[in-house]
């Protein structure tokens, strides 16, 4: 038995998917009998409940064998509290229930100590996994996801450009989340790690965010889509206007400002481990229906 935190998320989803085609036990942990009911339909356990009770985490995890982590995103809270909270309770109740195995989800940058804004509470949650001594912990320092993508939708069609505040012309290593899942289901089925370990995840190649509005341009019929940076003050009002937490959009910005700064690069050089298969132009058509919708 495997049990998958966030199950209804872009990474979860596709580990609970990927191991019960494998035709592994899974129990399937998220806040929503709604939304895991496709999941138990596939055959998983539904474990409804809040991962930020150790009680209930440790409750959920009982009797399996490996887990994946990772902290759900909240961004009408204050985020990095809420990383502290969630991710203590997460290791105190994975801890108690003794599972053996843990994959858990952090991020390219969380090798730096200071200026990442998020990633730093992933950097945080690797060493309090880390503290379970007797259990096999593998850290996916996965690259920037291409799925963020669909947050730019509004920007293409009011603007006519792809608009982020990052420069554009940095190579950034993009991954698909569902190329997230698929690794991590097959370490989970494998359970091919020993220790405490991380494995940067890169995608195929890196891409400039003008190389992304190309790519997406050509998707969407227009192949002279324009990068547009967005200015601080812009970008921090329309996290504002999303109902995001005041904390936390001071959290992004410094996202923003550390991967201007090239705090998000990876650790190590690339490697086939590293390299998953879905190309941003194979990517760019699920955009482009997102577009239509």
């Amino acid at each position: 038995m495997n049990a998958v935190v966030g199950a209804t998320g872009n990474t979860g989803r596709v580990v609970a998917e990927e191991l019960l085609a494998g035709g592994r036990q899974v129990r399937a942990i998220g806040r929503s009998a709604e939304r895991l009911a496709p999941l138990v339909d596939l055959g998983a356990d539904a474990f409804v409940g809040d991962v930020s009770d150790s009680e209930v985490v440790a409750t959920a995890c009982d009797g399996v064998g490996g887990v994946y982590c990772m902290i759900p995103p909240r961004f009408d809270v204050d985020l990095r509290a809420w990383q502290t909270t969630c991710g203590k309770a997460l290791a105190e109740g994975i801890r108690s229930a003794g599972v053996p195995y843990i994959v858990n989800l952090s991020s390219v940058g969380a090798q730096h100590r200071a200026g990442t804004g998020p990633i730093m509470g992933l950097r945080e949650q690797e060493a309090r996994l880390n503290e379970l001594t007797e259990a096999n912990v593998l850290h996916l320092r996965a690259g920037w996801f291409m799925d963020n993508l669909f947050m730019s939708l509004d920007g293409i069609r009011t603007m006519g450009a792809l608009g982020l505040p990052f420069p554009g012309d940095v190579p950034i290593a993009m991954i698909a989340t569902r190329d997230i899942g698929v690794v991590a289901a097959r370490h989970l089925t494998a359970m091919d790690f020993e220790g405490h370990q991380t494995q940067e995840l890169l995608g195929p190649r890196e891409y400039t965010l003008e190389e992304a509005a190309s790519i997406i341009g050509a998707a969407i019929g227009k192949p002279d889509l324009p990068y547009a940076r967005i200015p601080d003050e812009v970008m921090e009002q329309a996290l504002a206007g999303m109902g995001t937490h005041p904390a936390t959009v001071a959290t992004f910005m410094e996202l923003y400002h550390g991967g201007a700064a090239g705090l998000l690069v990876p650790e190590k050089p690339r490697s086939a481990a590293g390299t998953t298969p879905t190309t941003l132009e194979a990517f760019a058509p699920a955009i482009a229906a997102a577009l239509e919708d």
